[in-house]
């Protein structure tokens, strides 16, 4: 039997939760999840409330509860919070490490280990905008940790229900590249679950191809509150997100995450998904914190490493930083 804790129970964390909790043989999961407040109480008198596709909803039972040690050792430990709360997981999450628990990765932009396995002008980078003063780092040992890019569409209307919208597809890799016996054997389960899932020689390379999109259209839907329809349908506008692009297209050729499209050809991906809020504008409409600096300031901090100019980044940053800071989403005394 695997024990498998989920540590986040939002949109995509709880569709993990809720796959493998729902499609799964009976006696072949021990399924958990580390929650606080009002979603661990409607998880610990109801369970997970989960509605796919076609709009049945089923109840997922699972141990939930807001003390890791009452969860103890696991399998495999998926993680999927908002970036500024990873230190804090990080340290929570201890007890549920064992020697040879796997823990899975699953969050937007560039991660704090993310320069443990490449080489070249950055190798072993800590990045202070997504791991301040190294405390993820130091909770979290690397060797640990798979990266996952989640390409699927879910929402959390309210704690603990959780409405897929579409997409099923996950990309799954080893900071230090190549395919190992660990990728196989996660691969291997959240297929059984569902999922369709590819295991990545360089998972950085796919990390920086996602972030490479979302970037721009997230940040900016936050700060004019328009859907990317609206974004890519205004030339000034999609220029702008071009032109960061080009930048950040720049720091990955660098950094060995070369990207062979160009701008408009992610923008006619985007714009051919019709009119939709990114999770950023989502964020804000409902007074949360916004997850800046994974998608935008770690890769500024890369780029002045590497003594790139970034000017729209920067403006991007600063723009974005500065809106948040006056509706109390970012931290006043962050760099």
């Amino acid at each position: 039997m695997h024990k498998v804790c989920v540590v986040g129970v939002g949109a995509i964390g709880g569709v993990f939760a809720a796959w493998l909790g729902s499609r799964l043989p009976t006696g072949q999961i021990a399924l958990s999840a580390l929650a606080r407040g009002q979603t661990l109480r409607t998880l610990q008198a109801d369970g997970l409330c989960w509605v796919d596709g076609d709009g049945g909803e089923q109840r997922i039972t699972l141990a939930a509860s807001d003390d890791a040690t009452a969860l103890g050792p696991q399998d495999l430990v998926i993680v999927s919070v908002k970036g500024p709360a990873m230190p804090a997981v990080a340290e929570q999450i201890r007890p549920l490490l064992a020697a040879h628990t796997v823990v899975l990765v699953a969050m937007n932009g560039v991660p704090w280990w993310f320069f443990d396995g490449l080489g070249g002008e950055c190798a072993g980078l800590q990045l202070q905008a997504v791991d301040p003063g190294g405390r993820t780092a130091a909770a979290l040992p690397t060797a640990q940790v798979l990266g996952c890019v989640v390409h699927v569409s879910a929402a959390a209307p309210r704690p603990g229900r959780i409405e897929r919208i579409k997409n099923n597809q996950l990309i799954i890799g080893e900071p230090a590249g190549g395919l190992s016996p660990r990728v196989q054997a996660v691969a291997a389960l959240l297929e059984s679950a569902g999922f369709a899932v590819k295991q990545a020689e360089r998972i950085q390379q796919e990390i920086w191809f996602k972030l490479w999109g979302n970037m721009t259209m997230n940040p900016v839907s936050a700060l004019t509150g328009a859907p990317c329809d609206r974004i890519l349908d205004d030339p000034l506008v999609r220029g702008f997100c071009s032109a960061v692009m080009t930048e950040a297209q720049a720091i990955g050729a660098r950094i060995g995450c070369g990207i062979d499209q160009v701008p408009d050809d992610r923008h006619a991906i985007t714009r051919s998904l019709g009119s939709f809020k990114t999770s950023m504008l989502q964020d804000v409409e409902a007074g949360r914190a916004i997850e800046l600096d994974a998608l935008v300031g770690a890769v500024r901090e890369i780029g002045q490493h590497l003594g790139l100019a970034t000017p729209n980044i920067d403006a991007l940053l600063g723009l974005t930083r500065l809106m948040a800071r006056e509706r109390g989403l970012y931290p006043k005394d962050a760099a």
